[in-house]
């Protein structure tokens, strides 16, 4: 079942910096909500939509909790949400920082969702592609390679379940972004460090989301 989009509606997307529009000089601008939004407009001039994003980056699922009362005075017909890698990596990058477990996780999600009755969602897996590439990342520079990747994988596939229970729980489209990396040939077409999608990469975002509405 996809979620018909008519005319008039309110679509917001939602998450952590995968999500955002928010770009560094020199990154790419290519993010696929803009991409999705884009094509939208083009096929359908009949059906004009307003679209909406609060996307923030390096925000965990507590950090989205934190500042949630926005997504609700808004008041969306249709809120597709990215939220997990920084749940999983952000302790890796900043020792500091707090473990975010599966549960605390499952139970802030949830609690973002039970207001939201009347709108319909999608929610989309975090993903974590397998790229070669040791990279920096953070205010520290720290560097991640392969055995910080499987690490953050066993917490993934954790959370990537929670986000499957909670999808079924509320009736939301799950886009399997996860599952639709791992599927494709040369990871690092797609991302060059397993976490941010190049702009090929956010436009396999954009096609599988839109497959998800009509």
């Amino acid at each position: 079942m996809t979620i018909t989009l008519r005319a008039g509606s309110t679509v917001m997307f939602t998450g952590d910096s995968v999500s955002s529009f928010v770009r560094q000089p020199g990154e790419d601008r290519a993010a696929y909500p803009l991409q999705a939004a884009g094509r939208w407009c083009f096929e359908h001039p009949d059906r004009p939509l307003t679209w909406l994003n609060t996307a923030h980056p390096g925000d965990t699922v507590v950090d989205l909790e934190a500042r949630w009362q926005t997504v609700l005075n808004a008041r969306p017909d249709v809120l597709s949400i990215l939220v997990g890698i920084n749940d999983v990596g952000r302790r890796t990058i900043l020792p500091e920082a707090p473990v975010i477990s599966t549960e605390e996780y499952a139970d802030t999600y949830d609690r973002l969702l039970k207001p939201l009755a009347d709108t319909r969602l999608i929610l989309v897996e975090p993903f974590l592609l397998h790229v070669a590439a040791v990279v920096e990342a953070g205010p520290h520079g720290v560097l991640i390679g392969d055995q910080e990747r499987e690490e953050w994988r066993v917490d993934l596939e954790s959370k990537i379940q929670v986000v499957h229970e909670l999808a079924a729980r509320y009736d939301a489209e799950l886009l399997e972004a996860d599952r639709v990396f791992t599927a494709l040939d040369t990871p690092e077409r797609w991302s060059e460090d397993g976490v941010h999608p190049t702009a090929a990469g956010h436009s396999v975002l954009a096609e599988a989301w839109l497959e998800l509405v009509e």
